[in-house]
């Protein structure tokens, strides 16, 4: 089998003295789509924090590419979207500089060339900001941040997308303008990994839903039907790290 762009096995991490991840199993496929679900607290933001080395694990193994984690220096290879921040981390800039930064791993702080100019403008234009390029960042909504991020990691022109919660406090506009983009870069073969609450615009992209509760997987395989009513498909895949004590898992999906 072809070798995953991410291969989690067995990963504990704690946050000062509390357990967040209890052993968790997560893979996505070179050019697949996997959705990583579950309640506030259940560990989603700190497994995609410790796929980027934000969080160290305390145990199990994770790859990037076939290469461990603590050895992978690529990371033109990756486009990381963290969660709800502002697109310039309170410094003076403007859109099309922040998009620019995105290019950094593969600038190494030289000065831009013509390709990278060329992929802001691309990236821009994707989520719809290419207007917006020499407004400063601090004049845009929470949407249009939101926008202007997304872009920052499509201008890098990743091989696989790592997105916490993308489309959080995003009007439904600006939502379907971000799947669209992503839609484009899964067409060119992108491999992405989304943190969400619920599909949405995003849902006919899914190929493989991971749900975590209590910092073990309970669910991984085909997305849920209807995540707004809490629905899981049929589901008596047991996995060896999950809580025995947890409820099944067909009683709901985020609560």
């Amino acid at each position: 089998m072809e070798q995953p762009v991410i291969a989690v096995r067995g990963a504990t991490a704690s946050l000062g003295s509390r357990p967040v991840l209890r052993g968790i199993d997560l893979t996505v496929g070179r050019g697949e789509v996997v959705a990583l679900l579950g309640a506030n607290g259940s560990g989603k933001s700190t497994a995609v924090r410790a796929i980027v080395g934000q969080v160290p694990l305390t145990g199990g193994e994770l790859e990037l590419f076939g290469t461990p984690r603590r050895r992978f220096r690529d990371w033109k290879r990756v486009g990381y979207v963290p969660q709800r921040t502002t697109a310039a981390g309170g410094v003076p800039a403007t859109v099309r500089e922040v998009v620019l930064s995105g290019r950094l791993a593969r600038t190494k702080l030289g000065p831009a060339r013509r390709a990278d100019r060329e992929a802001v403008v691309r990236a821009l234009e994707l989520v719809g900001m290419a207007d917006r390029a020499g407004d400063p960042v601090a004049a845009l909504s929470g949407g249009q941040h939101q926008r202007v991020l997304i872009a920052r990691a499509l201008a890098g022109e990743p091989e696989l997308l790592i997105m916490d919660e993308p489309m959080a406090g995003v009007d439904l506009a600006s939502q379907e303008v971000l799947a669209e983009a992503l839609r484009d870069q899964v067409e060119r073969g992108a491999s992405v990994l989304l943190v969400l609450h619920e599909l949405g615009p995003l849902e006919p992209l899914i190929d493989r839903a991971v749900v975590l509760r209590d910092g073990c997987v309970v669910h991984d395989g085909a997305p849920p039907r209807a995540v707004g009513q809490h629905a899981l498909p049929g589901h008596d895949h047991v996995h060896p790290h999950a809580d025995p004590a947890a409820e099944p898992i067909r009683t709901g999906l985020l609560s």
